[in-house]
């Protein structure tokens, strides 16, 4: 399934229908009058939050969507019959703003959330509507008035309490593997992640949390270098970050402080708010001496340093050393800022991935 997190559509609710202009013909009965029924309303367009879904892939190719119009009024009183809702699913994390104004409409987080995006017209109302002592007779009804129409802007972020960021190769989709069910791709060259990942960490019995896997960044990020920055949207409502280094990383200046230094700048280039979050910096793949050394360097200058993290745990995500202390870091620091509950959305990820 390809993963898409942004799209632009266009939603037309439905025109109310017309009101009629119709007599009463009975038998025995002369002058029976106006009996023009009422046109009907036309259908609303609504969004819905469905969790079982995780990709805005529906609407990459399908732009368009109207829904149906009221239908117009009969002879015999009769009213148009109601153009039905049109339901429009999006997962969970959907933030959606007016293509025209960037406005931001509505932040779709809870499974089963509504938003009406587009408002069908009013339905006319017939010639009988219209009759008085001095008219008995009208010839005339109103007409329906169209629907609301606007282009769209759904941008999905995905709902996970710790985004692990990092250089590409510093083994961030090796451990969302050995701490999840997820399994995402995984190889010895840079940029093997292509799009986010998610998993969820069952720890200790007690707890679980989501965790999500975001696409190596590199230093220039924010001027689009390397995959850019696009991603970063996805760590925007996580409560805390692991910042994952390699202890040994090649290349020309490369070293686990000036890696740890540059992805900081990126976040700071994309987004004040999201540099300012709570971040457990470890370095992995301590079971190379050299990364150990580098390990045992940063976390002497992070212990220095007045803001920011104070300490730099050793892991190595191949052979399991150091993950237990990192996810008993984790579920602390997640328990000293409780969120809201998403509706038990981490264990309906966890079943989905379990089935497949």
């Amino acid at each position: 399934m390809r993963f898409v997190d942004e799209v632009h559509i266009h939603v037309k609710a439905g025109d109310g229908g017309d009101g009629a202009v119709a007599w009463r013909r009975e038998k025995f009965v002369p002058r029976g009058g106006p009996a023009g029924g009422d046109g009907a309303d036309g259908g609303n367009v609504v969004l819905v939050v469905d969790p079982q879904l995780a990709t805005l892939l529906d609407y990459r190719y399908v732009r368009e969507h109207h829904a149906k119009s009221g239908g117009p009024g009969r002879g015999n009183d009769q009213n148009g019959h109601a153009g039905p809702e049109l339901t429009l699913r999006v997962p969970p994390g959907t933030l959606v703003r007016d293509e025209a104004t960037r406005e931001v409409l509505e932040d779709l987080s809870q499974p089963g959330q509504r938003l009406v995006v587009a408002k069908g017209g009013r339905g006319g109302r017939g010639n009988m509507n219209f009759a008085t002592s001095t008219n008995q007779a009208p010839r005339h009804a109103e007409k329906g008035t169209p629907g609301e129409e606007r282009g769209l802007v759904l941008e999905l972020k995905l709902l996970a309490d710790v985004g692990i960021i990092g250089c590409p190769n510093s083994g961030k989709s090796t451990l969302i593997s050995r701490i999840s069910r997820a399994r995402p791709k995984v190889a010895d060259y840079p940029f093997t992640t292509l799009v986010p990942n998610l998993g969820v960490v069952e720890w200790r019995g007690e707890r679980s949390f989501v965790v999500a896997d975001i696409p190596g960044l590199i230093e220039g990020a924010h001027q689009g270098a390397g995959l850019g920055h696009r991603f970063l949207r996805h760590v925007e409502r996580c409560r805390l970050l692991i910042h994952l280094l390699d202890g040994a990383p090649t290349g020309e200046g490369r070293s686990p402080r000036a890696d740890f230094d540059a992805i900081n700048r990126e976040l700071q280039h994309y987004s004040p708010a999201l540099a300012g979050k709570r971040q457990i910096v470890a370095v992995n793949k301590v079971d190379v001496p050299e990364a150990r050394k580098g390990a045992s360097a940063l976390a002497r200058v992070l212990s220095r340093r007045r803001q920011g993290p104070k300490e730099a745990l050793a892991i190595s995500a191949v052979t399991g050393e150091g993950i237990g202390a990192l996810l008993d870091r984790v579920a602390a620091m997640l328990d000293e800022g409780k969120a809201p509950d998403r509706g038990g959305l981490g264990k309906r990820i966890g079943k989905r991935r379990a089935a497949h």
